[in-house]
């Protein structure tokens, strides 16, 4: 078995949605449709990463930052190719890209019901953090509104 990492291109899509629908752990939604991910890829380039083994997509990873810090989206290794060091090799390949881009800090959103996934990040070094929680908006089901300025008085 020789796999192969290389950068994740938009031609990619369907054989890394496929894995991340067959692995547990990976919660998809409107946010990884093909436009949203080829979005995402051109504003991070180079830093998603695809692994191969025979010319197939058996590993996965969207790596990206907004200037300040890093974020790690949807790792999956295919199951009949864990435990060979393929996902560590695309987190250490992924956080050296950050790096080199001058991002000092990377977090990645792991589903507290997958105990798996949690035991994989500390064992790689990364501390699970129980003093922050994530709030989130979802602007596809949401009303678009004003925004509003420091005093709450709204902008038109």
């Amino acid at each position: 078995m020789t796999i192969h990492i290389r950068t994740m291109t938009s031609e990619d899509y369907e054989a890394a949605i496929d894995l991340w629908r067959r692995c547990a752990g990976v919660a998809l939604s409107s946010a990884d449709r093909p436009e949203a991910i080829g979005r995402y890829l051109d504003r991070n380039p180079g830093l998603s990463l695809v692994a191969e083994d025979s010319g197939r997509v058996v590993a996965a990873l969207l790596c990206g930052h907004d200037g300040r810090r890093g974020y790690l989206h949807h790792l999956a290794v295919d199951p009949g190719h864990r435990g060979r060091g393929i996902g560590r090799r695309l987190v250490e390949r992924a956080t050296n890209g950050l790096r080199a881009e001058g991002i000092a800090k990377c977090h990645i959103f792991v589903m507290r019901d997958n105990p798996a996934g949690i035991a994989f990040w500390t064992r790689l070094g990364w501390s699970l953090r129980d003093d922050i929680g994530i709030v989130s908006l979802s602007l596809e089901d949401s009303p678009a509104t004003a925004p509003a300025t420091p005093s709450g008085e709204k902008v038109e």
